[in-house]
């Protein structure tokens, strides 16, 4: 459909309800019509990409990832486009409307709103149209810097475009107050399929452009050669942006997060976040602020109709009477502990939702079930987002009262402290605020506030990643910039359903200031999107230990994060990179491999050895009803690793785990010599390993769904008879190593105050390891016409894999026939 016949239509309009109905209509069909675009770009992009993974060897790496770089640009360019075609759909029609007898909006309110947004469309559809064919028409001599210093000497649109931002905002705001016709339009953007974002958020668009531009810029330089002819262009481009972008940013964030307060002093927004408190042994959702004279508490709410957002003051702490240190009376924290298998049933639950709200997408069945969807799927994530955290952030008043926050990593602890300590230092002497400056303080909040939507899924973008699903190998090498000699080590973090736990640990580098670990580790990936890195110093005087939060720590040195992306970790080569930190600077290098690839078991091939080799092939040939690795492995844990924190579900340094591995496969004598050397964690990872690489896993694939199947019964007795005589049908060498393992398990267990290792998180280490079938065998539930993806097949499967494991982890006794339990006492003799 033309613009022109757009216009024409727009004008013939009488009825002001029906403008807003054919409009939506309009701008449905002209979505439509991009449809066919938009797949064909895809078809581009992942041919360019799989390109780039057939190229010969001995290219140059940057000059592949120029190529990289530019499929996202284009990809990125074309999701704008669309964002701005929507944006402007109903201009032509309100102005048409604009000249009849019963406007919609004047002239003047529809040339303040979407005031230079036709100029922004016409300059990126410029910029695509042209580099589209030089990327199709690829070659490592291609050139395109002209066009990115084209782009950038065009940013001039931009400033006027931002400098009339907040007011197109406002009179957008007043517009739907005033006007429902109006306001149904703006209502119908977020209810769209194709573009589920509010009026004001597209409107938005531009301003996040400039920035993600400017990162774009960085990329596409880092990968240019400086030989190359593009390399001045682009560095000229770069300058041009970031000069552009420090100007907005020095003129727009003082204003923006600025109110004044008595005696004409300036008070200003430094952070906000949504945090859980706990309050009398309840956990709320909070929106915490931190101005530069105080922290501020409030409860965010809706008014009637939920557009608007308003915030109730729960509390306030003016920062000079805020302290870390309670008196000593003070009575430790008890924290409500939400049952590890409640959380992963409600990280199962969403995944579900998820994957139903794709397939609705799919099938495109209408808005009200998706809506439906949605608000199941809200509420889920708002009750993981609730239950999840369970690190303390304990800060106190002058006047005796304490406040309690859970995080869920100590990353984001150590972030909120840094900052309020360091603001302490800057700030002067606060008075006590009357009611009345109170609550126009917090109604400021809705203005003043950066973090705009509670942290679930339903809020973010349609064209954000899903993150990383695989395993990330991870090599700590170095860390450089220390002043003095200290004890050193580090841990990982990776997050997973919006929270961030530790995954690994690195041993202490004693006494130096340039720690060299060299230690690498293999770290599961569910959904990550992001990797963070924390540098400890350790304390081993515990007099002098930080006593915060009613714990000893050892003191955070620095810490870093890096963005977990996938077009730069989809290459088969170890990535190099180095977190700057507090002044600290740590090298680290990265190899991801996807889950299709890294859970692969594969058929026995190796005469000898025990890794990879048959179980009943590797008791033969030993003369026994355990493998000898099991026992050693299980010996030395139960002799030193009982206590350790996370035992089983830490890495262990993967050098380490590779010696063993060695070790065992060439029968070497000294193997019980090395592992009394080396960090308990490197054998609980050997133990993994050696089951994780079984060629038929322990409960074998011919059992595997009878296994699946039993634990699904719920009639208690049918369920035990099933499981029991399942179990008892195994091979002699799998039952015999499994009820040797399950009786270690639970004496773990039973130290669960101390290592945190309850029966549920060891049969989430354990439950894939000993269950995951050979991927031919792998009996997931699946429908052609309504596909599953892989994070949400995962979460299915290893549920199912998990709650098999647990179920007889929980029994007390697993009762043998006489024959099966002669076997076990001589497995336990031997």
């Amino acid at each position: 459909m033309s613009a022109s016949s757009n216009h024409k239509q727009g004008s013939e309009f009488g009825d002001l309800h029906a403008l807003s109905l054919r409009w939506g209509l309009l701008w449905l069909v002209e979505l439509m019509g991009h449809w066919p675009e938009l797949r064909k770009s895809c078809t581009f992009y992942s041919n360019s990409k799989m390109c780039i993974l057939q190229t010969e060897c001995d290219l140059e790496k940057g000059l592949e990832m120029r190529k990289w770089v530019l499929s996202g640009i284009l990809a990125t360019e074309e999701t704008y486009l669309s964002h701005l075609e929507a944006l402007l759909l109903p201009m032509k029609p309100l102005k048409a409307a604009a000249t009849t007898s019963q406007p919609v909006l004047t002239v003047a309110q529809i040339e303040t709103i979407f005031f230079k947004v036709p100029e922004l469309y016409e300059i990126h559809k410029d910029f695509y149209d042209g580099l589209l064919p030089r990327v199709q028409q690829w070659s490592h001599h291609q050139r395109v810097g002209d066009l990115f210093q084209k782009l950038a000497s065009q940013l001039g649109v931009y400033r006027a475009f931002v400098d009339n931002y907040e007011l197109a905002v406002e009179t957008a705001e007043k517009c739907c107050q005033a006007n429902t016709q109006f306001a149904e339009i703006s209502e119908f953007y977020k209810n769209s399929s194709f573009h589920p974002f509010s009026f004001a958020a597209l409107l938005y668009k531009p301003v996040d452009r400039v920035t993600r531009s400017t990162l774009v810029l960085h990329d596409l330089l880092k990968h240019t050669p400086t030989s190359h002819p593009d390399h001045p262009l682009l560095q000229d481009a770069l300058r041009i942006s970031q000069n552009f972008l420090s100007s907005i940013n020095e003129e727009t964030t003082p204003r923006r997060q600025s109110m004044t307060v008595k005696k004409g002093e300036n008070r200003q927004l430094l952070k906000d976040s949504f945090m859980v408190e706990l309050v009398e042994g309840a956990r709320k959702l909070r929106h915490v602020f931190l101005f530069t004279d105080l922290l501020l508490c409030a409860k965010l709410k809706k008014q009637i109709g939920g557009k608007n957002q308003q915030y109730d003051s729960k509390w306030y702490i003016p920062l000079t009477d805020l302290t870390f240190q309670g008196p000593e009376e003070t009575e430790p924290l008890t924290i409500p502990q939400v049952p590890d298998e409640e959380l992963d049933a409600m990280k199962v639950k969403i995944s579900h939702l998820r994957s139903e709200i794709q397939r609705e997408k799919r099938a495109n069945k209408g808005s009200k079930v998706i809506d439906r969807l949605r608000k199941k799927l809200s509420e889920q994530e708002s009750l993981l987002l609730l239950t999840s955290p369970s690190m303390p952030l304990r800060l106190y008043n002058k006047n005796g009262k304490s406040y309690s926050f859970l995080i869920s990593s100590d990353y984001e602890r150590a972030e909120w402290k840094e900052i309020l300590k360091e603001q302490q230092k800057k700030c002067l002497k606060t008075s006590s605020l009357t009611s009345m400056e109170l609550q126009m303080l917090t109604s400021s909040c809705v203005k003043l506030q950066t973090v705009h939507h509670i942290p679930l899924s339903v809020n973010k973008e349609e064209d954000e990643s899903p993150g990383l699903y695989g395993f990330l190998n991870v090599i700590v090498h170095s860390a450089s910039g220390l002043k003095q000699s200290l004890n050193l080590y580090c841990t990982l973090e990776v997050d997973s359903f919006g929270f961030f736990s530790n995954k690994a640990k690195t041993r202490v580098y004693r006494y130096t200031t340039e720690p060299k670990w060299n230690e690498e580790f293999e770290i599961e990936l569910e959904g990550s999107q992001t990797l963070r890195l924390l540098c400890y110093e350790k304390c081993y005087n515990k007099t002098k230990q930080n006593k915060e939060d009613g714990e000893s720590t050892d003191r955070i040195m620095g810490k870093g994060q890096i963005p977990l992306d996938p077009q730069t970790l989809q290459g088969k080569d170890w990535q190099r990179t180095v977190i700057p930190m507090n002044g600290i600077e740590v090298k680290l290098s990265m190899k991801f491999t996807s889950r299709e690839f890294s859970l692969k078991r594969m058929p026995s091939r190796k005469p000898m050895g025990v890794f990879g080799v048959k179980i009943s092939t590797v008791t033969k040939r030993e003369r026994s009803k355990v493998p000898y690795i099991v026992r050693q492995c299980l010996e030395e844990i139960e002799r030193r690793g009982m206590e350790e924190v996370g035992i089983y579900r830490v890495s262990g340094v993967a050098t380490d785990i590779q010696a063993l591995k060695t070790a065992f496969d060439t029968n070497n004598k000294d193997v019980s010599v090395m592992m009394s050397e080396m960090d308990v964690n490197a054998i609980a990872g050997t133990l993994k390993l050696y089951f994780r690489e079984l060629p038929e896993p322990l409960f074998t694939d011919e059992l595997y769904p009878n296994f699946a199947g039993g634990i699904t019964l719920t009639d208690s007795v049918a369920k035990e008879s099933c499981m029991l005589n399942l179990l008892l049908s195994l091979p002699e060498p799998n039952l015999v190593t499994f009820l040797f393992l399950l009786d270690h398990l639970k004496r773990v267990a039973e130290k669960e105050s101390i290592n945190k290792m309850s029966l549920h998180n060891l049969a989430t280490v354990f439950g894939p390891t000993l269950l995951r079938p050979a991927e031919k065998d792998s009996k997931i539930p699946a429908n052609p016409t309504q596909p599953i993806s892989m994070g949400d097949s995962w979460s299915l499967e290893v549920m199912a894999q998990v709650q098999v494991l647990l179920y007889f982890l929980q029994l007390e006794t697993i009762p043998t026939p006489d024959s099966k339990r002669q076997s076990i006492l001589f497995s336990t003799e031997v």
